[in-house]
């Protein structure tokens, strides 16, 4: 983070969608999502006292549905932000829009070391941060080849994760699926997991390992624990 050119550039897409029309439309369009996930869905929110009251926290979901990231909004009342794949950001209404929301651009090809520098910068803001661990939509019963990424920011930014299981996503809208068809989903939220890492200085790689391998058994048990709620199987 030593060029001056990278900072700014970090710095304002962590700044965007902040205004107070980008607030307004992010709330009203929350609540209208929420009456309709509640009908269409019957969408259940199971121990929503495990969520942070205030502060930051990266929020860390299994991923087997293109509904999945609107998922963690509806269950924590707080504004999120979230990364969304740099192709669907276009410029103009599509861009604001997607800002508005709270998301900012990352490059899914390799690693996007600018993107994950405006995780951190979003989460030292004091700001709640979406992170899928498995990156990309996945299938099957089995939570596996994280990324470190969730980790990553957590321990350098000292804050915790929250791992989120969903069961019956994938049912509403499976992969490669391009419509929607009414289907119980329900999220159960875990116990936080605050990394091992000393309150100032370097963290090793090793304690972002640890909080990798972590984060992995917590939402493999609650991606198992969601389904079964939902009636159907991972």
């Amino acid at each position: 983070m030593s060029d001056p050119t990278r900072v700014e550039r970090v710095a304002a897409v962590a700044c965007r969608g902040r205004s107070r029309q980008a607030l307004a439309a992010y709330w009203t369009l929350r609540a209208a999502s929420l009456v309709v996930a509640r009908l269409f869905f019957r969408f259940e929110v199971v121990h929503s006292e495990r969520i942070p009251a205030s502060g930051a926290f990266v929020i860390s979901p299994v991923h087997r549905s293109n509904l999945d990231f609107a998922l963690p909004g509806l269950a924590i009342r707080r504004r999120l932000r979230w990364m969304a794949k740099r192709s669907i950001f276009r410029g103009g209404r599509i861009d604001r829009f997607l800002y508005a929301m709270g998301s900012f651009p990352v490059n899914r090809s390799g690693v996007d070391r600018e993107s994950l520098e405006t995780c951190r910068r979003v989460v030292a803001d004091g700001e709640p941060l979406v992170m899928f661990p498995e990156g990309r939509r996945k299938e099957g019963p089995v939570v596996e080849d994280l990324f470190a990424g969730p980790a990553y920011v957590a321990c350098n930014e000292r804050v915790p994760i929250l791992p989120i299981g969903i069961g019956g996503s994938a049912r509403a809208m499976p992969i490669g699926s391009k419509l929607v068809r009414p289907a119980k989903i329900v999220l159960v939220i875990g116990e936080p997991i605050y990394p091992d890492v000393a309150i100032e200085g370097r963290v090793p790689r090793a304690a972002v390992d640890v909080t990798t391998e972590r984060l992995g058994v917590a939402v493999q048990a609650l991606y198992e624990e969601a389904c079964a709620l939902a009636g159907t199987t991972p």
